[in-house]
């Protein structure tokens, strides 16, 4: 699209093509809206916050009852685009929380005890689970070095893990088969609302739309400003991969995606995933509290030095099998607000515009139900889940 060229007309422009963008896309256009989606990069890529070939899931989500419904419909659509693609974009290898009561941690995500939180929502919402005992434990993921005598853990069977790149691919290639318009290698650098439309501005030309969803994970603040400049901070997390003496007790029939609370400290827990692909390696992850940082001035890599600190801190300590060989490591960016919730919300200056996300790094597993959710809104008005939880106003 030259610069001089004169402006593509739509009726919704998606910007971000990540996990919602690539959501909001293939659902919009699957209801025949004419839409268009842009992305800086060519997606699915590793710039920003959907990649490292595994994203952990369950439907029982600790951070609380409004984000339980958008797993549930995120794992019906998941099974819908397996049935449509004949591809595999979930491995059920169960996923387990493993704890001891956390009376005075820091809250995660809002969940002051995660583990006993989880629990909670698989009861009120009729969540097929387990809850194991520590000897239960012991006696069943031998992988594990050692279980506090007050540990429990909580086992979701059809749980597992989502493989980010292969969805987001098929969700883009969907959107376009359903006649969207993708413009990728493209940036959008302002975005205006006149007389009731949408006028993008992007390194290739002008966009006018009547709709638009803004998903730009950690380039909103930059692109949207105030108040998102202000709530948004941008950090960057860490991911390993490691060698081990015998992949077979890691596999997905051995061992489930788990999230692991060593301690009572939440700078001691930390994720691990089963391995399909032993050239992949053990993947072991944490979120971990880091400075807000400018990612447009580039995104520092992983360092040797933080994988072998990980192993030393967290896996040698605990897992049994698991080599301090490093095979990959890479970073990925979480975008956050203030509470650590998702922004799914208008624009507050323009009413046309919809924001999606930030996700504060635990968004994936609701992104299919989020990008049906927006686009019921933009197609019939409102949406089957409710969205308010996710309100802006709650921090204005």
């Amino acid at each position: 699209m030259s610069s001089n060229a004169s402006p593509i007309e739509t009726d919704v422009v998606v910007i971000g093509l990540g996990a919602m963008g690539a959501s909001a896309l293939y659902q919009l256009a699957r209801r025949g809206e004419r839409v268009l989606g842009i992305d800086r990069f060519v997606p699915p890529h590793a710039n920003g916050s959907s990649h490292g070939g595994t994203r952990v899931t369950r439907e029982a989500v600790g951070e609380g009852p409004a984000y339980v419904p958008l797993a549930m419909r995120s794992h019906e659509i998941i099974a819908e685009l397996e049935a449509e693609f004949g591809r595999t974009f979930l491995v059920k290898s169960g996923t387990l929380i493993v704890g001891s009561p956390m009376t005075g941690a820091t809250p995660l995500h809002g969940a002051q005890d995660f583990l006993a939180s989880s629990i909670e929502m698989a009861e009120r919402f009729g969540i097929e689970h387990e809850i194991l005992d520590a000897d239960a434990l012991r006696a069943r993921y031998p992988q594990f070095r050692k279980f506090r005598d007050t540990d429990r853990g909580y086992l979701e069977p059809n749980a597992g893990y989502m493989l980010p790149e292969a969805l987001i691919e098929a969700q883009v290639e969907g959107a376009r088969a359903h006649g969207a318009q993708i413009l990728t290698g493209t940036t959008v650098e302002k975005i205006d609302q006149i007389d009731g439309k949408v006028i993008v501005e992007t390194s290739g030309g002008t966009v006018h739309a009547k709709r638009a969803v803004v998903a730009a994970g950690a380039w909103t603040r930059r692109l949207l400003g105030v108040p998102f400049d202000r709530l948004l901070t941008v950090t960057r997390q860490t991911i390993h991969w490691y060698d081990a003496d015998d992949f077979t007790p890691f596999s997905p029939e051995n061992m489930p995606v788990f999230i692991w609370f060593v301690t009572d400290r939440l700078e001691d827990y930390f994720t691990g995933f089963p391995v399909t692909d032993p050239g992949e390696g053990v993947k072991m992850v944490a979120s971990r509290d880091t400075p807000d940082f400018d990612h447009e001035q580039g995104t520092p890599a992983a360092e040797r030095w933080e994988t072998e600190d990980f192993y030393t801190r967290h896996v040698g300590p605990n897992m049994v099998g698991v080599k301090p060989d490093i095979i990959n490591n890479a970073t990925c960016l979480y975008t956050n607000t203030p509470d650590n919730g998702f922004i799914i919300d208008n624009h507050p200056e323009m009413d046309k515009v919809i924001v999606v996300s930030a996700c504060s790094g635990h968004g994936f597993k609701h992104s299919l139900g989020i990008g049906e959710a927006v686009a019921e809104v933009i197609h019939d008005g409102r949406s089957r889940i409710d969205l308010s939880p996710f309100n802006l106003a709650r921090y204005l």
